[in-house]
């Protein structure tokens, strides 16, 4: 609601002008800007739109100073130790907690529909062996919309539930299918028995030839990194859904959209960059090796893992995965996993207590322990974002949901400053 209204001088007329300020329910005060060049002729200049409010949302609030993360107003550490992912996907679906009843409708309804259609299965024999298998689920996610098109109707309410339902519950498909492709393994179908955890981790590892049982321990783990995951505010995929959604595109298309903005080694991609760094120093005693490279301005080398764009102090995510990890490694880690984790441990405690990075607020962020865990349940590390695609559709599907409906929804056209050259005539080529 507009309560306020600030009031701007141009500096070169000397003519001030109110803006209107808009009050959240909580965080930082908003100045609408909306009307800013219809107005006055004026445009706005932020890079990454890191100060600008692209949209108002009811979905997910972050407080990068105090390390707060919440889901609908719920605290996500409450979140993680108490709910469940199918839970949480409920709660961002739909703004609140389900009823017992409720819970159990919408996760029958998920189990149900799990299958993904033959031919679409089949899409998957087109991709080369050795091809990305963000590739895979970005290109089949996108084709969904050939064989789901009697349900996509953005306008109409049934249509996209059908569709937000439809998405959640066959991704985890789509993804085990790009990864017995990856492997030359024959696909395992999905079991409406199991949990959403559960049935991901059969499908990816099940054989036909013997029988595998799903550790419940790999699955909770796996459950929690989903709940971790599963929206984070206006980031870069989730904004470039709501960007391809406000076009009236098909929700399939801005999913696929999101997907591919996910696969970028500085979003979805910084937990498999992490493993890459912890691979690279290798052992403890080449940590304070590292960290002086860190320091570096003239050295490339990063610590991957440490810092966040929103989060200004300690990620709340890092202290949930932390203990999770050592959980998952003392049951399941390999023996080869140990010794990674222990050099991860290390390199946190010495970087904490190093005036450079208190200085500059890097703290270790989720992505710092979460390669880890993927790794310890046998995950590839070229899989590590498809996971983390699973986890984040729920939040995309939100945001697109809320789009919608939201009447203030314009086409997403960002404006630019034009630094290039002013009006100049053409000259035919024989007078250049």
């Amino acid at each position: 609601m507009t309560t306020k209204r600030l009031t701007l001088t141009d500096p070169e007329t000397g003519e001030s002008f109110d803006l209107p300020v808009r009050e959240p329910t909580v965080g930082p005060r908003v100045l609408d800007i909306s009307q800013l060049y219809g107005q006055r002729g004026l445009l706005t200049y932020d890079p990454g739109y890191t100060s600008t409010a692209s949209c108002e949302s009811s979905i997910t609030y972050i407080d990068g100073e105090s390390g707060t993360l919440l889901y609908r107003g719920y605290p996500i550490e409450q979140l993680a130790k108490q709910s469940t992912f199918i839970e949480v996907a409920y709660l961002l679906l739909h703004g609140e907690l389900p009823t017992q009843q409720q819970l159990e409708e919408f996760d029958h309804s998920i189990r149900t529909h799990t299958m993904i259609n033959e031919s679409l299965l089949r899409f998957f024999n087109g991709f080369h062996h050795n091809a990305h298998p963000m590739a895979m689920v970005a290109g089949v996610v996108a084709s969904m919309a050939a064989f789901y098109h009697d349900s996509t109707d953005i306008h109409n309410p049934r249509d996209r539930d059908i569709f937000a339902y439809r998405i959640i519950a066959k991704i985890p498909t789509i993804a085990a299918a790009a990864y017995k492709h990856m492997r030359g393994q024959p696909f395992v179908y999905p079991q409406n028995k199991l949990d959403y955890c559960s049935n991901l981790l059969h499908m990816f590892f099940a054989v036909p030839s013997e029988e595998y049982e799903v550790d419940p321990v790999a699955a909770k783990a796996l459950d929690l990194l989903f709940i971790l995951h599963a929206d984070h505010e206006q980031n870069c995929s989730t904004s470039t859904v709501r960007l391809a959604g406000s076009s009236g595109a098909n929700p399939y298309a801005a999913i696929a959209a999101g997907i591919s903005a996910l696969w970028g080694p500085a979003h979805g991609g910084a937990n498999e960059a992490v493993i890459n760094m912890l691979e690279e120093i290798g052992t403890v005693d080449r940590i304070g090796e590292y960290i002086k490279r860190a320091k570096d301005k003239s050295d490339p080398f990063r610590l991957m893992g440490f810092g966040h764009r929103v989060y200004k102090s300690y990620d709340p995510r890092a202290a949930i995965i932390r203990e999770m990890c050592h959980r998952v490694l003392e049951r399941l880690g390999r023996k080869e996993d140990k010794p990674l984790f222990e050099l991860a441990l290390k390199l946190e405690e010495i970087a904490l207590k190093d005036e450079y990075f208190i200085e500059k607020n890097l703290y270790p962020n989720v992505d710092f322990y979460s390669g880890i865990i993927y790794r310890a349940l046998g995950i590839p590390k070229s899989m590590f974002t498809v996971m983390f695609a699973i986890a984040r559709c729920v939040g995309w599907v939100s945001h697109w949901r809320e789009m919608v409906v939201d009447p203030s929804t314009r086409i997403g056209r960002p404006r630019q400053l034009y630094v290039g050259p002013t009006r100049r005539d053409y000259r035919p080529i024989s007078e250049r």
